[in-house]
Formats: structure tokens, C-alpha cells, sequence
């Protein structure tokens, strides 16, 4: 439906631009349409219900007639709406627009979890609504705004996935949550998969009280029940268990460490003066043309540094297997899968928007946090990641009969 400029026109004669009050405010332009027109519109639903208009003589011995109205106040965006809400005698009138029981229209609902997905508190959203909405809402109402949201997650989890994602991601947070009356950390994880046209796609989001290889397995599991049946590349971040746990769901996967995760725990073992000096060795091992090169920077590093700090080249030969992978592929797959970048982004985003919650109160409201957060930031995943195609046709190639385009 599209309203005639003329009408505009008329509703904006008097309109000088000095004072957007007249328009937005209390008592202004737009808080008065949304009355006008919502009440228009339930005279027609009425209208309709009833079978004839307002004082036609059709109506006489119908068995049921107009019965007053009865007030009714709707929160919605530009404020708190009075309306008149028309009843019929018989009460078998059951308005559309504006539902029975119904206290806000939709958008405002969108508002609070918009709101809600970047971070703030019941409180800071009920300052919001009202300073820039002249909405005074209850934190009951953003509660059941917000808790009604987890029929959505839980649809959402257990929905089916694709058979094959080339490249997977796995990596794990932890918050502050409440639980019989402790504050403790617990274990968000998160699983991103990359499908076969590039797209990142988020495939789950658990929680558990610590994190560990047992109950990765039983995510992926879960991963499998649900219909992904081979990934061709999984990128973990070092957890002990974790790629034994991906292999014995997954056996044909190539499960390569993050190469950043390596360096940051390398330079744990290392003092503040010595590190810069680490990591330029350590980079030219995972930065190698070829895996007899990066053996070889292997070696030279741990005769520079074996002496004073042995822990560090008897880790990356601990986990060579998980570090070579990347020398099987040219550097459009390298970039995608040295590092969990990909995922480590998710991270800090459910990290920025859980910062005013310092502790949360219970697993539920984790999740819906962390969803709210995710699904906003997915919105931003509209292209496939750079140079997929040419990545894509060496996967095929690499992993021959087991992509289907």
C-alpha cells in the first residue's frame, strides 16, 4: 500500500522543520496516525465481522450489533498508543491487528532484541526504549520478549545440515554463569562450517560446565545425527583429544592446528625479551614453501632455542602431524585454514556484547545471548570467502569423489 503524496502533503503543511516534536514527540504527528489508522482499521475488521456498515439498516435483526469500545493501551514505537478499541455485542469480535491481550505492536519486540543482541543489560534497554522512544516498558516484558526466543534456538539447533562442508572450524569461550547459587566459568562452543559455495555457516551452539575432547565428541556426534556426514578440512585450536575426537567421527578428515594458537602457546614457555625474536623463527616454519623447508626451520630453531627453552621445539614436534597439512595446498586454501581466524571473530563478538553481563544468571540466558549476538553478526556473511572457486576446484581435486557441486 502506498499512501498518495497529497496526503503527505496535507499532514505536512504546517511543518517547518524547526521542531521535530511536532512530528516525532509526545502527542505528535506520527503517534497520532499510528491511533487514527490502527482504530480505522479495526472499524473495517468490525465492519467486516458484523456484515454491515455503521447505522445501515442491513443490520436490524442480524443478532448482533456494534457495543461500544473499551480502552486500550499499545506500547509501540513511537511511544505509548491510547486506543479505542470497538466491540461487538455478542464479544465474538476477534481483532487481527491488534490482537486481544496483545499490549505492543512487532517492531517494538525487534527493538528489544536488537538491543538485546549487542550487549545490553534489562535495564540498559529499558533506558534506551524510553529515551529515545518515549517507551516505558517493563523488564517482566523484555524477559518474554527475550525468552521467547529460545523456541527459535532450539529449532534452530537441531535443524538438518548439508552432507559435506569442505572446511570446518571448532573453538570454545567461556562466561561467567550462576548456577545453585556459585558463580563458575562454563564452556560455550561453537562449530562454523564452510559450504560448498563458500558460505560460512554457523552449525551449533553448546554448552557444558568445562571444556574437553568427551564432549566434543559428543557434538559431533550430534553434527553427524543431523546429516553432515564428511568434512574435508577441520581447523581446532590444539585441545588435547579434540582431533582424535573429529577422526573417529570424520576418518577422512585433514585436521590442521591453528598456527596462531601455536605461537601464543610457544610463547608462553618464553620470556618478554626473547619472544619477538621466537616468533620470526616460528613464522618461518609455518610460512615455508614446503614441508622439507618447514622441517628444516624445525630444526634450526630447536638449535637456537632448545637450551633455554626446550619445551617449545619438542611441542611443535609433538604436533607436527597437525602442522603440515597446510603444505599440501597452495595459498588460496593456506589463508582460509592456518589460523581459526574465521571462528575466533564469533568470539570476540559474543565477547563484546557478553562485557555488561558480567555474570549471567542461568545456561538459558547464555544461550540466548550468544544466539542474538551470532545471528547478528551472520547477517554480515552475504559473500563467499576470498578466492573460493580456485580453492574449491583444488579441494576436488585434493579430495577427489567426495565433493558434489
Amino acid at each position: 500500500m502506498t499512501i498518495r503524496k497529497e496526503i503527505l502533503d496535507e499532514l505536512l503543511k504546517d511543518y517547518d522543520g524547526t521542531d521535530p516534536q511536532t512530528i516525532l514527540g509526545e502527542g505528535g504527528l506520527l503517534k497520532q496516525l499510528t491511533k487514527a489508522v490502527i482504530e480505522r482499521a479495526l472499524e473495517a475488521e468490525l465492519e467486516t465481522h458484523l456484515g454491515y456498515k455503521k447505522h445501515e439498516a442491513a443490520g436490524k435483526g442480524t443478532g448482533n450489533s456494534r457495543n461500544g469500545k473499551s480502552q486500550k493501551t499499545l506500547q509501540a514505537e513511537c511511544g505509548a498508543v491510547e486506543l479505542a478499541v470497538p466491540r461487538d455485542r455478542n464479544a465474538e469480535f476477534e481483532p487481527v491487528v491488534v490482537r486481544k491481550g496483545q499490549t505492543r505492536l512487532a517492531g517494538l519486540d525487534e527493538k528489544i532484541l536488537a538491543l538485546y543482541a549487542r550487549g545490553m543489560t534489562t535495564r540498559d534497554i529499558q533506558a534506551q526504549l524510553l529515551e529515545m522512544y518515549g517507551v516505558d516498558v517493563s523488564s517482566t516484558l523484555i524477559s518474554n520478549v527475550t525468552d521467547a526466543v529460545m523456541d527459535e534456538v532450539r529449532q534452530w539447533q537441531n535443524r538438518p545440515l548439508e552432507a559435506v562442508y569442505p572446511i570446518a572450524y571448532f573453538d570454545c569461550l567461556h562466561v561467567k554463569v550462576r548456577d545453585n547459587g556459585r558463580v563458575v566459568n562454563k564452556a560455550v562452543y561453537l562449530a562454523l562450517g564452510v559450504d560448498i559455495e563458500g558460505q560460512k555457516e554457523l552449525l551449533g551452539i553448546w554448552l557444558s560446565a568445562h571444556e574437553g575432547a568427551k564432549f566434543w565428541l559428543g557434538i559431533l556426534t550430534e553434527l553427524s545425527n543431523r546429516g553432515l556426514k564428511d568434512i574435508l578440512i577441520a581447523c581446532v585450536d590444539g585441545l588435547t583429544g579434540l582431533p582424535e575426537a573429529i577422526e573417529s567421527v570424520y576418518p577422512g578428515c585433514l585436521v590442521q592446528l591453528c598456527m596462531v594458537h601455536m605461537v601464543r602457546n610457544s610463547c608462553k614457555y618464553v620470556s618478554w625479551k626473547d619472544r619477538k625474536a621466537l616468533c620470526a623463527d616460528l613464522r618461518s616454519i609455518y610460512s615455508a614453501a614446503t614441508e622439507d623447508e618447514a622441517e628444516l626451520h624445525l630444526e634450526l630453531l630447536r638449535e637456537k632455542w632448545d637450551k633455554p627453552y626446550p619445551s617449545v621445539g619438542r611441542m611443535w614436534r609433538e604436533n607436527w602431524s597437525r602442522v603440515i597439512p597446510i603444505f599440501r595446498f597452495g595459498e588460496d586454501i593456506r589463508k582460509v585454514i592456518y589460523t581459526t581466524n574465521a571462528i575466533e571473530s564469533l568470539n570476540m563478538t559474543i565477547r563484546k556484547v557478553s562485557r555488561n553481563h558480567r555474570i549471567m544468571p542461568n545456561d538459558e540466558s547464555v544461550m540466548k545471548m550468544v544466539y542474538l549476538a551470532i545471528q547478528n553478526q551472520m547477517k554480515k556473511w552475504t559473500m563467499p570467502i576470498r578466492a573460493w572457486r580456485p580453492a574449491l576446484n583444488r579441494l576436488m581435486i585434493e579430495f577427489e569423489g567426495r565433493l558434489k557441486v
